[in-house]
């Protein structure tokens, strides 16, 4: 495939199909950041241990990410997200029946590693199926579906403080565990680039015919020094992420005096929405410019971080409600520009065959460094130090981040290779 010419229609039913999934990753993990009042209220704990909730979900999800994504390097993709999903809904349900601290954090850890294996394998699955111009904006647009999950994990605190805390992982882990089966029939495998394949046993998927290994997948990316640009490009930005969603519900409860519903859609809803319209005009926008220079993908993301650190400065600033949900936009809107475009930019620089490794390696390093923002965003809390001044480090680290990545510089031919 040329990178003027269309996908097959199945490439983008592939995209619809995974923005359900991805929807609903997001929500399952993020809407416990919405029910801070009345999971506390049942299973009494600090701020430093809800803190450590999300924590322990970062620290397993980050660390198993990287053998996560070698398994859908190695083996069938669809097969490695129908499982993943199963299985993290399964535990979703089983979050609800949790009746102590000590409970919620080893079912927080479970969900840690049946969730680390969906990312990787979903935007390897995409750019198996997107080879063209289509590329950035299909992940793009498979990312507005993970923004639609986040935003309604509002729906957590909401529905907790109608029914019980328990209510929401009761319904969407039952809602997870039936869609794993609609999958079974509707998702399947593509051909992969700079990978022979032959038919697997089940005709319905490919199965690589060349073994790919964990060890070379590792040599392969760690010896690549704009890969490893990269990583920590990813790593620090996972600090931003993930230091925001977790604080951002409690910081508009107490600086602006709302409940926690009103909070906690306030958080995920603007933020979310901003960030919806943010992916598909970050892959939009480079997919365009990409067909006269060859950077578009890189340079793209990097003049969106540059506006998102504005807007995280106004919003640590404010204390008008309006200004503040202004700069949450803005911060959505450009920042979410990297994650329309951070897969095809590990296509840009990395090896095809190992390109799943590749982002569960990036993963690994911004969750575990998120986890620690988040717990010690709990700890300076319980230190009496304001969400406010927490904000004005991101604001900090997000330039940092713009800056690593003008430096980035693709070692690969920037056009697609034709299918196999």
């Amino acid at each position: 495939m040329t990178p003027d010419q269309k996908p097959p229609g199945r490439a983008w039913l592939v995209v619809a199909l995974l923005c359900v999934v991805g929807a609903l990753n997001y929500l399952d993990r993020n809407m416990i950041v919405t029910m801070r009042s009345s999971i506390i209220a049942a299973v009494p704990m600090t701020d430093a241990q809800f803190g450590l909730l999300t924590s322990i979900f970062l620290w397993v999800y980050g660390i198993l990410s990287p053998f996560a994504g070698f398994l859908a390097d190695r083996f069938s993709r669809s097969r490695v997200i129908i499982v993943s999903l199963f299985i993290w809904s399964a535990v979703t349900w089983l979050t609800a029946h949790a009746t102590t601290f000590e409970g919620l954090l080893v079912a927080r850890a479970l969900m840690g590693i049946s969730e680390a294996c969906y990312i990787p394998a979903a935007l390897a699955l995409i750019t198996d199926y997107h080879r063209g111009s289509t590329r950035s904006f299909a992940t793009g647009v498979h990312v507005a579906g993970i923004m639609v999950g986040q935003g309604f994990g509002g729906i957590g605190g909401w529905l907790a403080e109608r029914h019980t805390w328990q209510f929401p992982f009761t319904l969407f882990g039952i809602v997870g565990i039936v869609y794993a089966f609609v999958l079974l029939f509707t998702l399947r495998d593509s051909p992969r680039e700079g990978v022979a394949v032959v038919a697997a046993p089940d005709a319905r998927t490919i199965a690589p015919a060349e073994k790919v290994t964990f060890g070379a997948a590792i040599r392969s990316l760690l010896g690549n020094g704009s890969f490893l640009l990269a990583l920590i490009f990813f790593g620090l930005l996972g600090v931003v992420g993930w230091g925001l969603v977790g604080w951002l519900p409690t910081y508009f409860q107490e600086r602006f005096n709302l409940g926690q519903g009103a909070a906690g859609f306030s958080a995920t809803g603007w933020l979310n929405g901003g960030a919806f319209t943010g992916v598909l005009l970050g892959g939009w926008l480079a997919d365009r410019w990409s067909r006269t220079n060859p950077r578009a993908r890189i340079l793209v993301p990097a003049f969106g971080l540059c506006v998102a650190a504005v807007g995280v400065l106004v919003l640590s600033l404010t204390h008008v409600f309006a200004v503040a949900i202004a700069g949450l936009v803005l911060y959505g809107v450009t920042r979410t520009f990297t994650d329309a475009n951070m897969m095809p930019i590990l296509c840009l620089i990395t090896d095809p065959r190992y390109r799943a490794t590749g982002y569960g390696m990036l993963n690994l390093l911004a969750c575990t460094i998120g986890g620690v923002g988040i717990y010690a965003g709990g700890a300076l809390r319980d230190a009496k130090v304001e969400l406010s001044t927490m904000f004005l480090f991101v604001f900090g680290v997000i330039c940092v981040c713009a800056t690593l990545l003008f430096f980035l510089k693709p070692k690969l031919s920037p056009t697609e290779t034709p299918r196999s």
